[in-house]
């Protein structure tokens, strides 16, 4: 066994280290990637003595540390990441039309948050009070902000 096995090992390390960080999540493939860079190294000291070792303890040292930062330092993130912005609020609520007291009724099961139907306007609701089935009698009966509390009739 030369160095190119030892090589090959090194280099299939490498690219399961980058498999994980980029593609693959959840420990396995970069598990299997370190076992196999340990794998060339440790065959590199037993097959070529202490010197040949050690010079490939730190080149491999070297370029995995390096493979981290250009990936890192790459627009491969700007590729992955997610570029709209989310601008709306969950209630914008109208003064006019949402008040304390109304009735209404849960159009969703409110467990405890859902949505809740007042004279024709939609809106998500919590109950703090328990679960509402759907198509519940509720009434508001607190307003904090955008936040519409209702209870069970």
């Amino acid at each position: 066994m030369g160095f190119s096995v030892i090589i090959t090992l090194i280099i299939i390390g490498l690219l399961c280290l980058a498999l994980e960080i980029l593609i693959i999540p959840g420990g396995v493939v970069g598990l299997i990637g370190v076992l196999m860079m340990g794998g060339g190294v440790t065959m590199a000291y037993v097959k070529h003595g202490l010197a040949a070792g050690n010079i490939t303890l730190i080149i491999t040292f070297v370029v995995c540390i390096g493979s981290i930062v250009i990936i890192l330092r790459s627009k491969t993130w700007r590729k992955l990441m997610l570029k709209t912005n989310i601008d709306s609020k969950v209630n914008e609520i109208d003064e006019e039309k949402i008040q304390i007291g109304m009735e209404g009724i849960a159009i969703s099961r409110l467990a405890p948050m859902g949505k809740g139907k007042f004279d024709h306007e939609t809106v998500e609701v919590s109950s703090p009070f328990g679960f509402v089935d759907v198509g519940s009698k509720i009434v508001i009966y607190n307003i904090e902000g955008n936040k519409i509390l209702v209870k069970q009739i």
